[in-house]
């Protein structure tokens, strides 16, 4: 799907780490809702509930919740499912491929939407896994917000929490 893709500073982000675990570990981490709500989002906060249906089309929905206990629901839909090497999915689109539904702040004419397509890479490496982590945006405001709530940091904190869990299995 992203052979043809080339990568735009104005609209998207990206960070590639050497992480001294194997791919399998990090796909399952990836695709295990068990797993994944363990470190998907930076302590304090949590992962509350987890669905996935793994296949283009399927669901990937997470509840993350703050430190105050305030619920924040993520909904998309898988794009590109390649075990063990590529995980690609949206927030543009739900399940079965059907169109987000926008909220009325969305349709404001000051409001950043926040679309993105998220793309999780794996290749084997001698240290373990090259982890490659790429959100392409829909507008170059969604991707200054998403750098501004701490992208780089946030979703390295993540990786570091997934490793750090994954040695413990």
């Amino acid at each position: 799907m992203m052979k043809n893709f080339k990568f735009n500073p104005e609209l998207d982000l990206m960070f590639e780490r050497i992480v001294d675990v194997p791919r399998e570990l990090v796909w399952a981490a990836w695709t295990t809702p068990e797993l994944l709500k363990k470190w998907f989002c930076p302590l304090p906060w949590k992962t509350v509930d987890c669905e996935i249906a793994l296949r283009p089309g399927g669901i990937f929905r997470t509840m993350m919740q703050s430190p105050e206990g305030q619920d924040f629901p993520g909904l998309g839909c898988y794009l590109e499912v390649i075990p063990n090497e590529k995980l690609t999915w949206t927030n543009a689109l739900e399940s079965g491929f059907r169109p987000a539904k926008q909220t009325a702040e969305s349709l404001e004419p000051t409001s950043v939407e926040f679309v993105f397509t998220a793309v999780i890479s794996l290749e084997s490496h001698k240290k373990g896994t090259k982890y490659t982590a790429l959100v392409i945006h829909a507008t170059e405001a969604a991707r200054i917000q998403h750098e501004k709530m701490g992208f780089e940091e946030g979703w390295g904190t993540a990786l570091n929490q997934m490793v750090a869990m994954i040695k413990k299995m």
